[in-house]
């Protein structure tokens, strides 16, 4: 079973430059929200990151994590959210 904390863990062991927050969407630990805003998508088509963020936590994505929201960011892109939206984690 997937939780947050795997989830996020998982992801950081591969990018470690990331920044990562992890929402159990139904608390059931099978649908799950990701924002990761990292500059290694620089240069990425968001279906690149995706498919690079489904890699990297394998064959249970549509099994085990049945539902997986991927907001995928460089940190420009995140800092003209934060500034536009005024979001922040």
């Amino acid at each position: 079973m997937w939780s947050k904390e795997k989830i996020q863990s998982t992801i950081a062991d591969a990018m470690p430059s990331a920044k990562i927050a992890v929402d159990d969407l139904t608390g059931t630990s099978d649908h799950f929200q990701v924002i990761i805003v990292t500059d290694d998508f620089e240069g990425m088509s968001p279906l690149e990151r995706h498919r690079k963020i489904y890699d990297v936590l394998g064959k249970d994505v549509g099994g085990a994590i049945h539902a997986l929201s991927l907001k995928t960011y460089t940190e420009e892109q995140w800092k003209k959210i934060q500034e536009t939206q005024g979001v922040s984690r």
